[in-house]
């Protein structure tokens, strides 16, 4: 790992679990102060505290903020709080990892229990139109620049089907689609955007899916490593790509999944 992330500022969106966890744990340990915001109950605030002081731990800064990250008006709350912190220094990677959405199939014999009209429309704005709107601010305020790193978690449910996931699968095409664009229009600026498509893998977000357990069985036999993705796996191909070096690397979807994808 190169050292030169030392000193630098990671923002997670999602960082309390899952993906957003892991990274935010790998790119501490490479030197980064970390921003995180996430949106838990009362009753998993202990993990969080763990996490924090797992991060301090490396020496670096955490910034943790509880509240909803679709929420224009927090956005600009947390914005507020943490430009001061960063002393002129720019966001050098803004990690999107938000798994909050409707898992309902758009078909029932009792359409009570089919999926809403307000409920596609919030599964696509927290999975994929809130981070146009985090590195619209972002670059608003000057604090996205030369090297600056955006990742978007999606999944291969992006170009796939399962039952009860439309809505997200939906999110998940809609996020690729905007990485696409966001990659060329920061491109003046020096900066890249990135998807990650992560291998099946547990996470409390999985956990939520109808049918969880054959999918994680499926994938185990799908994947040439015969395992599971594991949440540091994808963590560790973040933290490298967040390096320099990797500034013609943008407008993709890259796969940190052991070669799942390409099993058919």
């Amino acid at each position: 790992m190169q050292g030169n992330l030392k000193g630098q500022w990671a923002l997670i969106l999602g960082a309390s679990s899952g993906f957003g966890a892991a990274t935010s744990k790998a790119l501490a340990g490479a030197g980064m102060h970390i921003i995180g915001v996430h949106l838990d109950r009362r009753a998993a605030l202990a993990g969080v505290e763990a996490l924090v002081k797992s991060i301090q731990g490396q020496g670096v800064q955490a910034l943790f903020f509880n509240v909803n990250a679709a929420d224009p008006v927090k956005r600009q709350e947390v914005l507020d709080q943490v430009q001061p912190k960063l002393g002129g220094s720019m966001v050098s990677v803004l990690m999107h990892s938000l798994a909050f959405g409707t898992l309902k199939p758009y078909l029932t014999a009792d359409p009570k229990e089919q999926l809403t009209k307000d409920q596609m429309e919030m599964t696509l704005d927290v999975m994929a139109n809130s981070l146009v709107y985090w590195v619209q601010d972002l670059a608003a305020r000057k604090l996205i620049g030369k090297g600056s790193r955006i990742f978007a978690m999606t999944s291969s449910g992006g170009a796939r089907v399962w039952p009860s996931y439309g809505a997200v699968s939906a999110a998940k095409a809609a996020l690729e689609s905007h990485v696409r664009q966001l990659a060329m229009e920061l491109a003046p600026y020096g900066a890249t955007a990135n998807c990650i498509r992560a291998g099946v893998t547990d996470t409390p977000a999985l956990r939520k899916i109808p049918g969880n357990d054959q999918m994680m069985e499926y994938a185990k036999l799908r994947n040439p490593h015969h395992r599971l993705t594991t949440t540091e796996d994808v963590a560790q191909a973040i933290a490298i790509l967040s390096n320099s070096g990797a500034d013609w690397v943008t407008g993709n979807v890259i796969g940190a999944d052991g070669g799942e994808d390409i099993m058919g």
